[in-house]
């Protein structure tokens, strides 16, 4: 399938954050780009800033006329599976006979055309894509990147390389997109159980992990974390490797230490990734982001990298120069008086990480959370998981559950969540409430977790702080 041969393109839930890197990448492409979100957020004034035409009300009467008139054939129809079933605008193109897809297959058919670097994972994936792209960017190799975050080094979630032909994509497990992409190289970060509205269970999650590392291209390369307890095979003609920020792995690290709040790190690999004996890359690597997990992180980064033929400068100086992305692990105010630090995690794996490097951070310091649970589903599935991940929380408010595309779950809450909690302080509160009782509190470290509208607040927290 062509798709420079469509004209327009017409994207439903246009601000979703992997929905508004395509209408980027069409727009740069010369395309006219139209779409509709029932929210007008910052990346969609962003979008409309660009020229990109956004419309906020789920009515088949703001699709544009001339659009509604066209061709079918003219006019490319992308949507996100987060939309729901009876919406209206998506629904009129299905049946006026429009070429609809979803994100992930456009995604695959963009890829087809690239080399493709895929990173999969159930967490890990937005850190390692966009160390990656920043890495290759800092070093002359210009890349096309699909990125679940806004870069802070180039305020975007995407970039297009004028020349050059290497493609970085998110690998999404939701859904199963991740099916749709066949990559020349192929990460894996972690396999967690999650999305258990999708998978059976977690043993029809890993079978589609098999499934997407399966499909890495002929001499590719397959690259997955030494903790991963899944034996995927090497690609045909190519090779696998293995990484870890804690054991011995093909690649691995050592040495790790906090230095002026930056993680510090010798980088190592086993001699012809057989023999015991280790050889050293590269020493004293240094990284803004905090936590072994984004060292791990930083690890996948770099192999790849040196796979496609950088030094060890190169790497170590795009890691160095790497300021990370919104909302992961993003300080905002960091004094010895107060620290804010803001940070997506919505996964029992990432709350324990991110607490974890907080603290270690921080050790002697009081340190509060405020945590919104993300789908009644994710939490009904991992409840007892998210009780032990936030332990490390000396007063911890739990926010109401973000429902995000699902109906609530009879008996799943916020307040079930609670009980299974054993912090020394605890206590339920409304998105509404929240600047109010934090205001009445003696904050020393303030950490606000969530993947829903907990975002929302964060500007508000930071001036109420301020």
């Amino acid at each position: 399938m062509n798709l420079d041969l469509y004209k327009q393109i017409y994207l439903v839930g246009i601000g979703g954050i992997g929905m508004s890197a395509l209408a980027r990448y069409f727009n740069a492409k010369g395309k006219r780009v139209f779409g509709y979100d029932k929210l007008k957020s910052d990346l969609c004034i962003e979008l409309q800033n660009e020229g990109i035409n956004i419309h906020y009300t789920d009515s088949v009467s703001c699709i544009p006329n001339f659009i509604k008139d066209s061709e079918y054939n003219t006019t490319l129809v992308i949507f996100t599976p987060a939309i729901p079933i009876d919406n209206q605008v998506l629904k009129f193109f299905k049946i006026k006979g429009f070429d609809t897809f979803k994100r992930a297959e456009i995604l695959g058919m963009i890829s087809k055309q690239s080399f493709t670097i895929a990173v999969a994972g159930t967490h890990g994936k937005t850190t390692t894509s966009t160390m990656l792209a920043h890495i290759l960017q800092q070093s002359g190799r210009e890349t096309t990147a699909f990125l679940g975050g806004i870069s802070r080094n180039y305020n975007t979630n995407f970039l297009l390389a004028k020349q050059g032909n290497i493609l970085i994509v998110e690998a999404d497990e939701f859904d199963r997109s991740f099916l749709q992409i066949h990559a020349d190289i192929a990460i894996i970060t972690s396999v967690a159980t999650d999305h258990l509205d999708i998978y059976k269970d977690k043993d029809d999650l890993d079978l589609a992990f098999i499934q997407f590392a399966s499909q890495v291209k002929e001499k590719g390369l397959l690259l997955v974390e030494e903790s991963i307890a899944i034996n995927f095979s090497t690609p045909e003609g190519g090779v696998k490797f293995s990484y870890s920020a804690k054991n011995k792995a093909d690649y691995f690290v050592e040495n790790i230490r906090v230095r002026d709040g930056r993680m510090v790190f010798d980088m190592l690999a086993l001699d012809n990734m057989k023999a015991i004996v280790a050889k050293k890359i590269r020493k004293d690597i240094e990284l803004q982001m905090p936590g072994i997990h984004n060292v791990s992180n930083a690890v996948a980064a770099s192999v790849v990298a040196y796979y496609l033929g950088l030094s060890c400068n190169d790497v170590a100086e795009g890691l160095s120069t790497f300021k990370g992305i919104n909302r992961r692990f993003d300080k905002l105010i960091d004094t010895e008086e107060l620290v804010y630090i803001d940070d997506y995690a919505h996964h029992p794996e990432e709350v324990s990480a991110t607490i974890c490097a907080t603290k270690q951070l921080y050790p002697l310091r009081e340190l509060i959370v405020v945590f919104q649970p993300h789908l009644f589903s994710r939490t009904k599935d991992l409840a007892n998981e998210f009780a032990i991940s936030l332990e490390g929380a000396d007063d911890l408010v739990l926010l109401d559950i973000y429902p995000a595309r699902e109906n609530p779950i009879s008996g799943i809450n916020s307040q079930m969540l609670l009980d299974l909690c054993n912090n020394p302080k605890k206590e339920l509160c409304s998105k509404e409430e929240l600047l109010l009782v934090l205001e009445n509190k003696d904050i020393d470290v303030l950490l606000t977790l969530g993947a829903g509208d907990i975002g929302s607040l964060v500007q508000p927290i930071k001036h109420m702080l301020n």
